[in-house]
């Protein structure tokens, strides 16, 4: 059998009952037993909210490679976009042909980077503006000694030069060519127009 609650008018009349009789045992109480309060409703608490999930928000970053010298792509893919991007991107996939080229095969240090200046000048000169330098892409050489030595040193140095005045003032962008004109071995320079 299970216990209801008193009402307030039950609590009432209680003490008044109370109030009114003698006690048994005068000084074992000193003042009433307190009232017996009504029992608090509860409270209900806010459910949490869930942050929203996201898939792979709390994957670890993979670890940073230690690349010393990044490939001559990934830098000339880190520069920042010059031109069109539509025309760009046209360049990229060898949908834009080339209205000139300038092929530095077999060529020395020496006689490659007056053969570029030169050639790249009077291509801004003549008002072309996508012109194609093929350096190839170098020979696989073990050379002795402490410091590597990287394949295809005109492949290195041509977007150095480019970069360099008095051609930077004409080029625009530079990108790897597309494997129909030359693929690694080649650059595509899309030249400012002549003012």
């Amino acid at each position: 059998m299970t216990r209801r609650k008193l009402t307030g008018d039950e609590i009432d009349l209680w003490h008044k009952v109370v109030k009114h009789t003698e006690r048994l045992h005068p000084g074992t109480h000193s003042s009433p037993p307190a009232q017996p309060m009504p029992k608090p409703k509860p409270v209900k608490q806010p459910e949490p909210r869930l942050d929203p999930f996201e898939v792979g928000s709390r994957a670890k970053p993979k670890p940073v490679k230690h690349d010393l010298k990044p490939s001559i792509a990934r830098s000339l893919a880190s520069d920042p976009l010059q031109m069109d991007e539509k025309a760009f991107r046209r360049m990229k996939r060898g949908k834009l042909k080339p209205e000139g080229k300038l092929d530095l095969h077999g060529m020395r240090i020496d006689t490659a980077h007056p053969a570029l200046t030169r050639f790249i000048l009077s291509a801004q000169a003549s008002g072309k503006r996508l012109v194609l330098v093929v350096t190839g892409k170098g020979k696989d050489r073990d050379a002795p000694g402490p410091m590597p030595v990287p394949r295809g040193v005109l492949r290195h140095k041509v977007p150095q030069w480019l970069a360099l005045p008095p051609l930077a003032q004409a080029v625009l962008q530079i990108t790897p060519a597309h494997i129909s004109h030359g693929g690694e071995g080649a650059y595509y320079v899309y030249l400012r127009r002549n003012r």
